[in-house]
């Protein structure tokens, strides 16, 4: 028996070899990665379906956030990028942090993402007036310089420095201002769930650092309570002013959409400042091909915007933002 189904076998193979044969080749282009990233417009995400406060008020219109589409560097895609207009190659180096790999630059941005939820549920609920009181702030390590001399691993979550209580960058940086070049800090961290013992030396980096950076995502009791939901595809903290514009239409009686499709891009701080972000060009494009009607940038992009909206001849409203307040305004008007 086994004979058989050897024989039956090879004729098969001996059959379909070219088919076969193609088929290995396809599958070889499409898993072989070359150490390139496609970055390409993307689509929008409508926070309406992803923003719930109870009690909230609806909206008429669309409030919702832009994403770039980044596709792994394998041979199909990267050919394809030369024919496909705005779809354009970016080497590793380029898209990566120092020493990471993909899959810890993505944990790094879904880290990123929280802080932006939890600056954008601040910022709104305070500049609609609402009760929000911060009753923890996690400072959370998403950075490790390579010239760092220290045992604290990505990702561990920093509680104390040299028995001092640590709950953003800026604690960190006063205790290690107070030491010398040299000098070693004794630090308590929490890494799976577990609190452990690390150390790190006070390294020159431009002034006394340990070449560690952390970012500081916080817990809060609210009323009316917020509820933000995302994906675990989503990652990044550029989200963050309009879930802020989302929260607050929903925490306010007077409707900021108008019934318009506004569509945008830009951090957020806990005090409402929006800042700078990257990918423009895609978010626009994908904003624009959606018939979004405005467009929202921080103010340091708006040049750029403003430029791939007349190349492309852009049918899109888009306007420059350095606060929520100020976002709030412009879409009044």
């Amino acid at each position: 028996m086994f004979n058989k189904i050897y024989d039956n076998t090879k004729a098969f193979i001996k059959e379909n070899f070219k088919f076969l044969l193609t088929l290995v080749l396809l599958i070889f282009l499409f898993r072989f990665e070359l150490p390139y990233k496609i970055f390409r417009p993307g689509g929008i995400v409508d926070l309406s379906k992803r923003v719930e406060v109870s009690s909230g008020y609806e909206t008429d219109g669309t409030l919702g956030m832009a994403y770039v589409t980044v596709m792994r560097g394998n041979i199909p895609f990267l050919l394809a990028s030369y024919l496909i207009p705005n779809w354009d190659i970016y080497s590793d180096d380029e898209v990566l942090n120092t020493d990471e790999s993909w899959e810890e630059t993505i944990k790094s941005d879904q880290i990123l993402m929280q802080q932006s939820i939890d600056n954008a549920v601040i910022a709104s609920y305070n500049l609609a007036g609402k009760d929000l009181k911060i009753t923890k702030e996690n400072a959370n390590v998403t950075y490790i310089s390579p010239s760092a001399q220290s045992d604290i691993m990505l990702f561990d979550v920093i509680l104390e420095a040299d028995g001092q209580k640590i709950s953003s960058l800026e604690d960190l940086r006063k205790i290690t201002n107070s030491h010398n070049i040299g000098d070693e800090l004794t630090f308590k961290v929490l890494r799976d769930e577990k609190e452990l013992t690390c150390h790190a030396k006070v390294i020159d980096e431009d002034g006394p650092k340990i070449g560690v950076a952390i970012t500081s995502t916080y817990e809060y009791d609210e009323s009316p309570k917020a509820n933000i939901k995302v994906t675990k595809s989503e990652s990044g903290p550029s989200g963050g002013l309009m879930m802020s514009l989302a929260i607050y239409n929903a925490l306010t009686s007077d409707d900021i959409t108008k019934g318009r499709k506004i569509i945008g891009t830009g951090t957020i701080s806990s005090d409402g400042v929006v800042g700078e972000i990257g990918g423009v060009k895609y978010k626009l494009l994908g904003a624009a091909s959606k018939k979004c009607d405005i467009f929202l940038v921080p103010k340091e992009n708006l040049e750029e915007a403003l430029k791939v909206k007349e190349d492309n001849s852009l049918n899109i409203e888009v306007y420059g933002v350095g606060s929520l307040k100020e976002a709030i305004e412009v879409l009044k008007k």
